[in-house]
């Protein structure tokens, strides 16, 4: 995020031609079923999977299920892990709640939206759901995910260098997620391109997310993907059921880009070459489950401590990252040094940083260093000052850049610089670092048997009905 006024820096708001935008968008998602999609998608779905089971028992995951067993309805879908059958739009909130629930799922770059933690759980449901075939949930997560994330750069001041969303305190993962969602959604129930326009034009009237929880804490952005999970498999029901959208739902007067960004868009970054230029293949895995701002400064803290530094002789850490993200990771300060809970400490980039020089599991940080705040982190996050960087001011958001310098009790002031995070573009994570992390999170609620079915089944594009047999805890499906 920035903090220059939005209104500084006019966007390209090139006219889009009345009824073009949804029904474009609607004809791309038509032609996924038959036109080729990037690969590594399987493994998207996967991910998704392996951080759902790792969830079960958040609590705010068990909030959320506990209320919407007392809905009932027709059972249609699987929650993932539980073996609970419940309406598909029912299962597809609690999964998505699961999937976001840790903060270990995909972003995009440089929109900063997390995109399958909304269109991974819709798909499954809508697929099960429907009886849809492994290849056709593939081909509609990858249609969900590129129109995800191309709403979210349509929003993307290039000038500001950040999202109109996020200069608002909007959540943008789950109002563009709810749009992708219908998307993929609609097209497993098969329906054509006016169908899907229709669908994603009643999506429009329901995303919604603030994220102020990033700041202050609470747990009810863990809901954010859940919710837009539901409301994407309630708007393609609704729509195959005959609900009709509005055909200018994005680019009308009162349209979706009118009511959340005062009608800055990018037409071209929205419409242009779709197809053949895939967001989706922006997308990135998280090696750490924390906000993934605060990912460089782990690394630069990882990277010191295998160097040999010691962390009971550090006296002071400064820690420098990009300016528009100190709002997040570093402010208020207080809250920030020392987070009320383990939960926001993943937002806190001085508890981060700490945690990493004390050393953590899985790929440097794992969700158990995340289960409880230590008191040895809270006694070295104090030692931590966050200060706007200029290179890494420079490079962001297209890469998520940091630098660290520690001062020990010996005098010596030792420094680390990350222009880029790991796990982006430059520095992606390997098949045996991703395979590494779904071990992690897995272990200990699948038997390792399972959770080799579950892989295998991933890659081969099986079923989604089969798939989630595969999670139920305690059965190997």
């Amino acid at each position: 995020m920035n903090t220059a006024p939005m209104n500084t820096a006019p966007m390209n708001t090139a006219a889009v031609h009345p009824d073009r935008a949804v029904h474009t968008l609607a004809d791309f998602a038509v032609s996924c079923r038959d036109g080729a999609v990037p690969d590594g998608v399987p493994g998207r779905i996967l991910d998704i999977l392996g951080l759902a089971l790792a969830a079960q028992n958040d609590p705010a995951v068990r909030a959320v299920l506990a209320s919407v067993r007392r809905w009932g309805g027709t059972a249609e879908a699987t929650v993932i892990g539980t073996g609970d059958r419940l309406p598909a739009p029912a299962a597809a909130l609690v999964n998505g709640v699961m999937a976001h629930a840790l903060d270990f799922d995909d972003t995009h770059l440089p929109s900063v939206l997390h995109p399958s933690a909304s269109i991974v759980p819709a798909a499954l449901a809508a697929a099960e759901a429907t009886g849809a075939d492994g290849p056709a949930l593939v081909r509609a997560v990858a249609a969900g995910i590129e129109i995800c994330n191309r709403l979210g750069m349509a929003a993307y001041d290039r000038t500001l260098r950040n999202s109109v969303f996020f200069e608002r305190g909007l959540h943008a993962t789950s109002i563009c997620g709810t749009i992708g969602a219908a998307a993929a959604a609609t097209l497993l129930y098969g329906l054509d391109a006016a169908g899907v326009a229709h669908a994603m034009g009643i999506a429009a009237s329901m995303g919604a997310g603030l994220i102020e929880a990033n700041r202050t804490g609470g747990t009810v952005k863990k809901t954010h993907c859940g919710w837009a999970a539901h409301a994407g498999v309630s708007a393609a029901v609704f729509a195959a059921d005959g609900l009709t959208g509005p055909p200018t739902v994005l680019e009308g007067r009162f349209g979706f880009f009118a009511a959340y960004t005062d009608r800055k868009f990018d037409a071209d970054a929205l419409l242009a070459e779709l197809g053949t230029r895939w967001e989706l293949s922006r997308t990135v895995y998280k090696p750490y489950p924390t906000n993934h701002f605060t990912h460089p400064g782990i690394d630069c803290a990882l990277a010191l401590r295998a160097k040999g530094l010691d962390p009971a002789e550090v006296t002071s850490v400064e820690l420098g990252v990009a300016a528009p993200v100190l709002r997040t990771i570093a402010e208020p300060a207080a809250e920030k040094t020392r987070p009320q809970t383990a939960y926001h400490g993943k937002f806190s980039g001085p508890y981060t940083v700490a945690a990493a020089l004390l050393g953590g599991g899985g790929l440097g940080l794992s969700l158990g260093d995340f289960t409880e705040l230590r008191a040895d982190c809270l006694a070295l996050a104090a030692k931590v000052t966050c200060v706007a960087d200029e290179r890494a001011t420079e490079l962001f958001p297209a890469a998520f850049a940091a630098v660290l310098r520690v001062r020990t009790s010996s005098g010596q002031l030792l420094e680390h610089r990350v222009d880029s995070s790991r796990g982006s573009a430059e520095h992606p994570l390997t098949e045996a670092e991703l395979a590494l992390k779904f071990q992690v999170n897995t272990t200990g609620v699948l038997a390792p048997v399972q959770a080799a079915l579950l892989t295998d089944r991933a890659y081969r594009q099986s079923a989604a009905a089969r798939l989630l047999a595969t999670c139920t805890v305690g059965g190997a499906g």
